[in-house]
């Protein structure tokens, strides 16, 4: 099975929105269901430590190419199902609230919404009407769902309605954090009508910063000044040259101060 978009493929997915793969028939196999084995051809499996598509696309910034604006540094991607929906807007206010947070570490931050440009302008007149704030982040316009698709952004239920009766896809709600070597390191999908916890996706990106920095892993709950927990692969005596002090609660669970 591929587990990468090809080539051929990636160049398909530009296609423009005339050449939608989401005008199957509803004589479609179940694996053309499964699929969508279109001009885009199968979606890529995206997996914790697989590299994070490239695309190129509009935003509320100007035109991007996704690997050279995240530019070696730490990226957050999130989806929203559309612009002027309550919970979406919510998010993005929290989001933009954070902004100094994520700057702080070293983190760039990229909405996406299924509309154009024109809808995003008029939408984040509202988001920072609502919320108090001023979104200073791009927002990617993607009407066709070629992100979306390339980032398997559309729900299952979703692919099976729109192989039987056609139309267009409605994006979940969707977070990627991606390192500077364009790496995915974390995923969360969410259903439409939950919206995301902002604080646990900055805390997720001191977790992942904190072990690459300090080669260690963290526990449930975990926040920055707790301890951390010595991985399974170093020995208590190495742990100990390295650390200082080392609490073992069980051989395989110990914890140490960074």
């Amino acid at each position: 099975m591929t587990t990468l978009l090809p080539r051929p493929a990636l160049r398909a997915a530009r296609l423009p929105s005339t050449h939608s793969p989401f005008a199957a028939r509803q004589t479609a196999s179940p694996i053309f269901r499964r699929f969508l084995a279109t001009p885009r051809g199968e979606q890529p499996r995206l997996r914790i430590g697989s590299e994070a598509p490239n695309f190129q696309a509009k935003t509320t910034q100007g035109d991007i190419d996704f690997h050279k604006w995240l530019d070696g540094k730490w990226g957050i991607l999130f989806s929203h199902p559309a612009d002027f929906t309550p919970v979406c807007t919510t998010e993005l206010g929290a989001f933009a609230k954070m902004r100094g947070e994520f700057e702080k570490r070293g983190v760039k931050m990229i909405g996406l919404s299924a509309n154009d440009l024109g809808s995003h302008d008029k939408w984040i007149s509202d988001i920072n009407e609502i919320s108090q704030t001023t979104l200073q982040f791009p927002i990617i316009a993607d009407a066709d769902r070629n992100v979306a698709w390339l980032y398997d952004m559309i729900s299952s239920p979703d692919l099976e309605k729109l192989a039987q009766e056609g139309g267009i896809a409605f994006t979940i709600r969707s977070v990627f954090i991606i390192d500077p070597a364009k790496k995915i390191r974390l995923t969360m999908m969410y259903p439409a009508s939950t919206g995301r916890n902002s604080s646990e996706v900055l805390r997720v990106i001191d977790s992942l910063q904190t072990g690459d920095k300090k080669g260690v892993t963290t526990p449930i709950d975990w926040s920055v000044g707790e301890d951390v927990i010595v991985p399974p692969a170093v020995s208590t005596e190495d742990a100990k040259k390295k650390f200082g002090n080392v609490r073992e609660v069980k051989p395989y669970l110990r914890y140490t101060q960074i």
